[in-house]
């Protein structure tokens, strides 16, 4: 049986004091506990892929980190939320804090689950666009697989460069190369 739900705001220190769960994964939006579904097994061999590429591609001052929890807001009601794949300074994460502040992170990366997508493409584009996240990118597993990078425009928020589905290359936050068709294949993916 699960514990019982939160009947109000939470702080981060009530958030803190919640009993652990390993079955869903767990964010605040706004103070609201909010729980989702663990990602499936081809969600996490795509992001760890893509973490390994990011490991071997990014200058030494950056480090890669998978499924940290990420403070946007830490006035109350509070915001975190916990993207897939993070890059934060590598002075930073030698600290090996518990979490971190969204002024610490450079990327965030989400790959969209079942269930996630409004989430992933609107709700956390705004967020990390308004917490100063000067990087975005989201993987989305449907047909063609494919990644969309965004990247902070001012007070537009975030630009949206066009997705792409067979070689991913930027220069910006750093230069990069990706090759999405030599990403594992899951049940449904084919790759010309």
């Amino acid at each position: 049986m699960a514990a019982p739900y939160p009947d109000h705001l939470l702080t981060l220190d009530e958030y803190d004091a919640l009993p652990e769960d390993n079955a869903r994964h767990y964010e605040l939006l706004d103070g609201v506990l909010v729980a989702s579904p663990r990602a499936g097994s081809f969600h996490q061999e795509l992001a760890f892929y893509l973490m390994m590429e990011l490991y071997r591609q990014l200058p030494r001052e950056w480090k890669v980190i998978y499924d940290v929890e990420v403070v946007l807001r830490p006035s109350f009601p509070p915001t975190l939320r916990a993207p897939d794949i993070v890059v934060v300074p590598a002075e930073r994460a030698k600290t090996k804090p518990k979490r971190y502040n969204a002024s610490d992170v450079l990327l965030a990366v989400e790959v969209i689950s079942p269930g996630s997508r409004s989430t992933d493409t609107s709700i956390k584009r705004e967020e990390y666009a308004k917490a100063g996240i000067p990087h975005y990118w989201v993987i989305d597993l449907d047909e063609p697989l494919s990644l969309t990078a965004y990247h902070l425009a001012g007070e537009l928020g975030y630009q949206e460069a066009p997705a792409e589905s067979k070689v991913f290359s930027v220069r910006e936050p750093f230069p990069m190369t990706i090759d999405l068709r030599a990403l594992p294949e899951g049940p449904e993916r084919n790759v010309d």
